[in-house]
């Protein structure tokens, strides 16, 4: 298929990891030809692309950016970066979403991505055949176009397929009762970019997780009366003036107001719904036998690629990550699979492996939805990729610093994006206030 038998690898979109597959993949041409990234955008970044308009761009094509203007990373750049390529230093710890699209586009250049890149670029279908002598006798065909005209569309075969399509787009919308009966304002936080429009406004903000917090302290500063409505044990942090938790709304009442599970009644003029995204491959066909059902992709192994075509892999589903590093785990043992360096097993040893993951986690209590949240288990996960495929793990300091990061956030909400992290070695790291202050660590070091 290509001079000199390297292996040909496709990658499907160019945000954090589809980057970050070309980088491993373009840093290791004695086995593997120059990648092919495709990239629907014009532009690289992903998620990390800001977009003030929502809805559909002007050829028609949907707008697939869910950032938001004044978005600040909950994450310390310390450990959100790709352990090969820190932030640069002089940025505090907690970055502006415009930081991190400047980052990865600095990632790009150094490490020579773009020229690899297929903008405007849609993936149509990715669809294996039987070659005899393909890589575990398969191979891939990729069709692609513009997404507007069906006469650009063209096929190329590869021996492999990245697929780094993100999950930031297509909006999860809950099946509550008689939702067509709200008669003020719906929207899902994918199509929230700024507080203002709201100021002054009664909000139902349904989901706490971060964006939830995020948006409804940006809406507090702008004197919206908002209710934080979600399902977790109620926030025992301080909370901006005006936010108040409710449990979940359970429908939608004939007269248009919400009702929440404990029976209060509430009648918003905006019910923002903060609930996540659906997993989606438009361009994987049912042969393939891969499924998405209630937030769960399966069956993969290694929550990465299913055992019956084992050179088809999809990186970065896994959530309540580190995001950056997981994908630099995932994308190098990806390689140590395509280059022999990971023998993989047997499709039934994969298979049997998965389902015993996945029913251990059952078994912990673990609801379907929430298999592919990782949360403290990623460190686990990276180490077990890392030890398996032969690269260096990540250092010992990345999970404490994270995880203490978190263990701050639940602390003090309002405050804890102002803390500056420094990283003294491979095993320790300070953090100080924003006026030089040390802050004790909440967490003992590995």
């Amino acid at each position: 298929m290509v001079s000199l038998g390297k292996l040909r690898v496709a990658v499907v979109g160019a945000g954090a990891a589809g980057l970050c597959a070309a980088r491993h993949l373009l840093a290791r041409q004695d086995t593997f030809a120059p990648p092919v990234v495709y990239e629907l955008s014009k532009r690289i970044g992903g998620t990390w692309v800001y977009e003030e308009r929502v809805g559909v761009r002007n050829d028609g094509l949907p707008i697939l950016s869910s950032m938001y203007r004044d978005l600040r990373t909950n994450i310390p750049k310390e450990v959100m970066s790709f352990p090969d390529f820190p932030f640069d230093k002089h940025l505090p710890s907690f970055v502006h979403h415009t930081e991190v699209r400047k980052y990865l586009e600095q990632y790009c250049d150094h490490f020579h991505l773009r020229d690899h890149i297929q903008f405007g670029t849609i993936v149509d279908l990715v669809k294996p055949k039987k070659v005899k002598d393909g890589w575990h006798g398969l191979a891939w065909d990729v069709t692609t176009s513009n997404g507007l005209d069906p006469s650009t569309s063209v096929t190329e075969e590869f021996d492999a397929v990245m697929i780094c399509n993100g999950h930031f787009f297509d909006p999860y919308i809950p099946p509550i009762p008689g939702m067509d009966k709200f008669s003020g304002m719906l929207m899902h936080s994918h199509n929230y970019r700024s507080a203002e429009p709201f100021a002054g406004k009664s909000m139902v903000l349904l989901g706490a997780g971060l964006s939830g917090l995020d948006i409804a302290m940006e809406l507090s500063s702008v004197n919206a009366e908002v209710i934080l409505s979600h399902g977790q044990r109620p926030l025992s942090c301080p909370l901006p003036p005006r936010v108040q938790q409710a449990p979940p709304v359970a429908r939608v009442l004939e007269d248009g107001a919400l009702q929440f599970q404990d029976g209060r009644q509430t009648r918003p003029d905006v019910f923002l719904l903060c609930t996540g995204y659906n997993f989606t491959f438009p361009f994987l066909r049912s042969e393939l036998g891969v499924h998405v059902r209630d937030h769960f992709v399966f069956p993969l192994y290694k929550f990465l690629m299913p055992p019956a075509f084992p050179s088809l892999f999809i990186v970065g589903i896994c959530r309540a990550i580190c995001p950056f590093p997981h994908f630099h785990c995932q994308a190098q043992f990806v390689l140590s699979v395509l280059d022999g360096t990971f023998p993989l097993p047997s499709r039934g040893e994969m298979e049997q492996e998965l389902e015993a993951d996945v029913a251990a986690r059952r078994g912990r209590g673990i609801a379907t939805r929430h298999i592919l949240k990782l949360d403290s288990e990623q460190w686990a996960y990276n180490d077990e990729l890392a030890r398996l495929a032969g690269f260096q793990p990540l250092p010992p300091y990345w999970s404490n610093l994270y995880e203490s990061n978190k263990v701050f956030r639940a602390r003090d909400m309002l405050n804890y994006k102002t803390y500056q992290y420094s990283v003294l070695s491979d095993t320790d790291w300070v953090v100080h206030t924003q006026q030089g202050q040390p802050i004790q660590k909440p967490l003992p070091q590995n």
